[in-house]
């Protein structure tokens, strides 16, 4: 199946430069465009897209104000140039499958599209051990809501939680693509995670990353 795609940010050139990286890819199609909150809202109601590229800043209407109202629609990854801990952290809670910067490159704006179209969530990497491990907190709460994991769900939420990809960790721990992918569900399940990303948010707010643990 192709993923469709709309490209919202207020900078022509931005957009301009991710439809054609995005357009020569035969697997995903740009089905719209738009350079404000208000705009995509529109664009998302009348294409319906699998996933939204959608910027932080923009007039009118911004990228965060914009996302409750998107996400029911289709998958969003908010892209902006800058990386501060509260937007990250905003686009999370907002329901956003994915924070990339600008500058992250191709390779990852395919990864992170076709990670959010698959129901999945990626975040550049420059931004993820820093935003997770801003989330240690190492409490009872956290411990308690790992307890239900089985051995093997906790060595994947793990692995999850340090970065690696679903492949990776097929080969860390010996295991097919289909067994990671039904673990993954389960982790979700248990922990009340609604992607990859939240899976690794609870497991350094539980404190299970915490050096020495």
């Amino acid at each position: 199946m192709v993923i469709t795609v709309a490209l919202v940010d207020d900078q022509e050139m931005v957009r301009m430069g991710f439809s054609l990286i995005l357009d020569a890819d035969e697997s995903i199609t740009v089905v719209g465009q738009a350079s404000d909150g208000v705009d995509a809202i529109a664009l998302a109601k009348r294409e319906h897209p699998d996933v939204i590229l959608l910027d932080i800043r923009m007039p009118k209407l911004d990228g965060l104000a914009a996302l409750p109202r998107l996400t029911p629609i289709s998958k969003a990854i908010m892209v902006t140039t800058f990386d501060d801990d509260d937007y990250v952290d905003a686009a999370l809670a907002g329901g956003a499958s994915g924070f990339l910067l600008k500058d992250a490159g191709p390779d990852l704006l395919l990864a992170a599209v076709r990670a959010a179209a698959n129901g999945d969530a990626l975040i550049s990497p420059s931004l993820t051990l820093d935003l997770l491990s801003r989330r240690a907190q190492d409490t009872r709460t956290g411990e308690d809501r790992l307890a239900g994991l089985s051995e093997r769900e906790n060595d994947v939420a793990r692995l999850v939680a340090r970065g690696r990809t679903n492949q990776e960790i097929c080969a860390e721990l010996y295991i097919s693509l289909g067994t990671v992918k039904s673990h993954l569900g389960s982790i979700q399940t248990r922990l009340g995670a609604r992607n990859r990303v939240e899976i690794a948010a609870r497991m350094w707010e539980s404190g299970a990353m915490n050096a020495g643990r």
